[in-house]
């Protein structure tokens, strides 16, 4: 036993730790934004302010650690009257609540290249756990991650009023992103 305590020591002392790489997303190469159904025809915006810290490597999941943080002001699509809509009161309500913060709580690895984050979506005051399925592609330093999540918008307060019931809006909406990263 003696001689195996220190055998033992020096082969975990010795094994390589796995620690989380810190990713840069190029925001010229990434985008977040969100479809849903209005009034039978899909409604798609995007946002162009938003940041990601991103802590992940692909052989560890379980020490990843992402926060993304989104100006809610920013979103913007083809549809100006429908963007002020969606920043006012009956919507994102963005005087009040101007930005929705994503934080993970865990990475799972499924097959190849697809994972799947599990985190706190919080949007006007509220927080809910969404999952995040999404597929990862790794060359040398570049990182590139397509993903799309669910969510339920009147979990989140957005659409009150008239805009409450199913139709002419759906309830159901699609958060789509496309980010490309580089390791640090």
């Amino acid at each position: 036993m003696r001689v195996l305590f220190p055998v033992i020591l020096v082969a975990v002392l010795a094994a390589p730790s796995a620690e989380a790489a810190h990713w840069n997303v190029d925001y010229s190469k990434s985008r977040l934004g969100f479809t849903v159904d209005w009034s039978g025809e899909p409604f798609s915006a995007s946002f162009k302010s938003w940041k990601a810290d991103i802590d992940f490597n692909p052989e560890a999941p379980h020490l990843a650690h992402v926060t993304v943080v989104v100006d809610l002001a920013s979103e913007t699509s083809d549809e100006k009257e429908f963007d002020d809509g969606l920043r006012g009161a009956q919507g994102f309500q963005v005087s009040q609540f101007s930005t929705a913060r994503f934080v993970t709580t865990a990475f799972a690895h499924e097959i190849g290249a697809d994972y799947v984050a599990t985190g706190n979506l919080s949007l006007k005051g509220i927080t809910r756990q969404i999952a995040l399925p999404f597929q990862l592609t790794i060359n040398s330093n570049t990182a590139h991650m397509k993903g799309t999540a669910h969510v339920v918008r009147t979990d989140f307060g957005v659409g009150l009023g008239e805009w409450a019931a199913p139709a002419p809006v759906s309830h159901d909406v699609t958060v789509t992103i496309d980010l490309t990263a580089t390791q640090k």
